[in-house]
């Protein structure tokens, strides 16, 4: 008896090892793997990776009037190690002044230059005034002749009296041509006196402003605080030998530790989930086993370009609350934005889902010694899971790849969701015919109430 029940159950396993090589094809290189569908608390949320930095902090400016001397870029020479703890009013850092002796030198050329014509000038107008009041003293002393001869003239004839009467006219009017034109040079001269002395005021003040300029390439600290060097476009930090801006000569900043934020960057697909206020679980990679509470104080507007990256994102920042001597700027933090949350809900790895034409979403249940295509209703996602709706329980077994051999199953359709395919498929339908012409459309009706008109009159006889 015994060993008729051993040949059955050996008869059974045989059939099921033949059923499983026929079924799976043999072809699997790679056992296949499946997972339970779980139940519990269910968080969607975005992970990103930021830095931190302070909320609040005293820039450090090199000089601002570079652009004024056509100086649109400067070298810092030399800069204190950052992180370092400075005093107010003690030394920073030095910029190359090579470009701005340049222009210095150019500033005194200029400056002597003007000096040099209006000194010349100055001179020539002073020649050019006293000649003019010698011509009026010597045109004055011929007036004085001339009315001399006049007045011992007047014994003579008519016509000695006439010339000399027009000799004293002329002298008279030489004299007053000669005063005017003096008071007419006069302001020629203090016109060109006062351009030169323009000119050369001009030049001075230039100069004046290049030496002014020259001590602001020693750079001090206007607060008291830890140095952190300020980053580039290019993400990395300006230190020495690096090159500021004259249109953002920030050299380096004085931050605010006691308030600091995470700066990160969120791709252009997540980024309409991040809303201002939300709840975010902020780690260090400092201190893996360290947590902190943060929220988003901050959501950009406009998308930008990172460097070595095609992806548009948005910054974000998230203020991390309380205050931890730990924190320091720079340092790379993993946050992970929390943006719903379910008390319950069943839910899959993403990668037990495939779809099929876009519309139907379905999943390979393991169901006794078969596979079931059962297809399923997926609610909310987070990166690496997803809530299933309808279509599987609790416990089922799923798996994470298609099993061999059942491609081509015929999907098990929920029912809860044929009139959603069926209402999406006479939308697509109206979408496609267009609005419907109004002229077939009064026909039709002309001929339906026609149709209703004659069966009443037939009715009322």
């Amino acid at each position: 008896m015994n060993r008729k029940i051993l040949m059955g159950i050996g008869a059974v396993v045989i059939l099921l090892i033949g059923y499983f090589v026929v079924r799976g094809g043999g072809n699997n290189d790679t056992a296949d793997i499946l997972v339970s569908v779980e139940r519990g608390k269910f968080q969607v949320d975005v992970e990103t990776t930021g830095e931190l930095e302070a909320k609040n902090s005293v820039k450090i400016y090199g000089p601002r009037k570079l652009r004024e001397h056509r100086i649109f870029q400067v070298k810092i020479d030399k800069i204190v190690e950052e992180g370092t703890e400075v005093e107010k009013g003690g030394w920073i850092a030095s910029l190359d002044r090579s470009d701005l002796m340049t222009k210095m030198q150019d500033a005194q050329l200029e400056v002597d230059k003007e000096l040099s014509q209006y000194t010349q000038i100055e001179l020539d107008t002073t020649l050019q005034m006293r000649q003019s009041r010698d011509e009026l003293i010597n045109l004055q002393y011929a007036i004085e002749e001339k009315q001399i001869i006049l007045d011992q003239s007047k014994f003579e004839p008519p016509a000695t009296i006439k010339q000399n009467e027009i000799n004293f006219k002329k002298a008279e009017r030489a004299y007053t041509q000669a005063k005017e034109n003096y008071i007419i040079k006069k302001k020629q001269n203090k016109a060109r006196m006062q351009e030169v002395n323009a000119n050369l005021r001009k030049s001075q003040n230039k100069l004046k402003s290049l030496t002014d300029l020259m001590m602001e390439f020693n750079i001090i600290a206007p607060e008291d605080g830890m140095l952190i060097y300020k980053k580039g476009f290019d993400g990395k930090p300006m230190k020495e030998g690096s090159t500021i801006s004259a249109w953002d000569p920030v050299v380096a900043t004085l931050p605010d530790l006691s308030v600091m934020i995470s700066k990160t960057f969120v791709n252009e697909v997540d980024v309409r989930k991040i809303k201002k206020g939300q709840v975010v679980e902020v780690g260090l990679d400092a201190f893996p086993d360290k947590r902190l509470n943060g929220r988003v104080i901050k959501v950009a507007n406009v998308g930008e370009q990172r460097p070595n990256s095609d992806a548009k994102v948005f910054q974000v920042n998230i203020q991390i609350e309380g205050r931890d001597g730990l924190l320091r700027p720079s340092m790379t933090t993993s946050n992970k934005i929390i943006i719903s949350t379910l008390d319950t809900a069943n839910f899959v790895a993403m990668e037990c889902l495939h779809s099929k034409n876009d519309s139907i979403t379905y999943v390979f249940l393991k169901d006794g010694l078969s596979v079931k295509k059962q297809e399923v209703e997926i609610g909310l996602n987070n990166m690496n899971e997803v809530v299933i709706i309808n279509g599987v329980a609790e416990g089922d077994r799923l798996y994470l790849s298609i099993p061999s051999g059942y491609e081509d199953e015929e999907i098990s359709l929920l029912a809860s969701l044929n009139g959603k395919r069926n209402l999406k498929k006479v939308e697509e339908k109206v979408e496609k015919q267009g609005p419907p012409q109004r002229g077939k459309r009064m026909r039709g009706q002309g001929e339906s109430g026609g149709g209703k008109r004659s069966s009443k009159k037939e009715s009322i006889k």
